[in-house]
């Protein structure tokens, strides 16, 4: 665990907004596009911005691209909100992007969870370890998408020196409330499985949570977090509802439409970002974009006569 600064600590019990990587028509990263969804998240009031998630394709980009994207990712934010940079893959590339991101002016770096075949309890702590002194230290998140490593794994991840936080993505509130028990009551706790899990990981001690969602329509995502933070669950609810559709496209195909789903209404915004790479499924079907396109009109994001246009 290490000491962590209080903005940095409110702005993780926030929203931490994931950015989608835009590419060219060359497939070749394209960070200019990101700006006015930088802006937009930024003034609707998203807490924290990170580079080099899922939602930005992480596992599609090399290093030297998620380099690129981390530096101009924070330029971009200017030190308006905290930066949460996103690290992992081999040890080697890991640490490589740890240096590139302290560099760039990264406020805290995000250990995406290895995906490695023969992943060890014992390995994943050396693996975070090393990662943290590659780091020079920059405060750590741990994001764990299971939670299979085991309780006991968990709990010595959280003493590694540097780790601050852990972005829990795995849909079992009752294992993260035993963590949480079990942990520094310093560790803060995100929920990582976006706006549908909210309510149910903040219940049993998470605060604030990820979301893709910003890239499209941050002022939805901060009015859930500001009906969690005023303990209003049936507002909070409601609010969810309305975009539990977006979520259920995202979560098809085995979650391969996820950043499909929200570079797509970003082309129906006007905020081109490219497509997404293989193995990501690209573009959506017939039936996922009538209803996306359905989704942006109901919500105001784009007009009925653009709907049209799009849909001829």
């Amino acid at each position: 665990m290490t000491s962590i600064e209080p903005k940095l600590r409110k702005a993780l019990t926030g929203i931490s907004g994931i950015l989608v990587t835009p590419f060219d028509a060359q497939d070749k990263v394209a960070p200019a596009r990101l700006t006015p969804i930088v802006d937009r998240a930024i003034s609707a009031g998203v807490h924290i911005l990170v580079a080099n998630g899922n939602t930005g394709e992480f596992y599609g980009l090399t290093t030297a691209e998620a380099e690129k994207m981390v530096h101009s990712v924070a330029e971009q934010i200017a030190g308006r909100v905290p930066l949460l940079a996103g690290v992992g893959r081999s040890i080697n590339d890991a640490c490589k992007l740890a240096r590139a991101s302290k560099a760039a002016g990264a406020t805290a770096l995000m250990v995406h969870q290895p995906p490695d075949p023969f992943v060890s309890p014992r390995g994943v702590i050396a693996y975070v370890q090393r990662i943290a002194e590659a780091g020079d230290g920059l405060p750590l998140m741990l994001y764990l998408r299971n939670d299979g490593i085991g309780l006991d794994a968990i709990e010595q991840l959280c003493k590694v020196p540097g780790v601050a936080g852990v972005k829990w993505a795995s849909p079992t509130p009752l294992r993260l409330a035993e963590a949480i028990r079990r942990g520094d009551p310093n560790i803060v706790w995100v929920g990582g499985l976006a706006e549908t899990w909210a309510p149910p990981l903040c219940a049993v001690g998470a605060r604030g949570f990820t979301s893709g969602l910003i890239n499209v329509w941050p002022e939805h995502s901060v009015a859930i977090h500001a009906a969690l933070e005023a303990g209003d669950y049936p507002r909070a609810n409601q609010l969810i509802d309305v975009m539990s559709s977006f979520e259920e496209i995202r979560a098809e195909e085995q979650n391969g439409t996820n950043v499909t789903a929200v570079k797509a209404a970003l082309q129906l915004m006007g905020d081109d970002c490219g497509p997404t790479r293989p193995p990501s499924a690209w573009p959506l079907t017939e039936k996922q974009m009538t209803e996306l396109k359905r989704l942006l009109t109901s919500w105001s994001l784009i007009s009925p006569r653009a709907k049209s246009k799009a849909a001829g």
